[in-house]
């Protein structure tokens, strides 16, 4: 991948950041520009690019992380609902070369979200 994104520096402790849960495989922490009451990000630790990017063996990372995000959710006290949302390239408003998910909640979410 080049260069540390600013999510491996968060991952490496170069960077701080308000961590909300963490294990070997991945990272969950607030994000900094909080787009609803609650906005986390979970990142794999594996350095992968994008969705896009993902290899054969990468199902059970994935699956693990969707498993992350559901106790997440239920930790952040999200019960009335949440969206979970991954970007995938420029387009798709990815905006760091660091697989990651948004965990959102705390509010009604509309739908288109723009």
């Amino acid at each position: 991948m080049g260069q540390k994104t600013i999510f491996q520096r968060i991952i490496d402790r170069e960077i701080p950041a308000d961590i909300v849960y963490e294990d070997e495989k991945c990272l969950a922490f607030r994000d900094i520009a909080p787009q609803a009451p609650v906005h986390v990000l979970v990142i794999p630790k594996k350095a992968i690019k994008s969705w896009a990017d993902l290899g054969p063996r990468d199902g059970s990372l994935i699956g693990h992380i969707a498993l992350v995000i559901r106790d997440l959710a239920a930790k952040l006290e999200l019960a009335e609902g949440y969206r979970v949302v991954c970007n995938s390239g420029s387009d798709g408003g990815q905006t760091v070369d660091h697989l990651h998910f948004h965990l959102l909640g705390g509010r009604p979410l509309h739908w288109p979200p723009g």
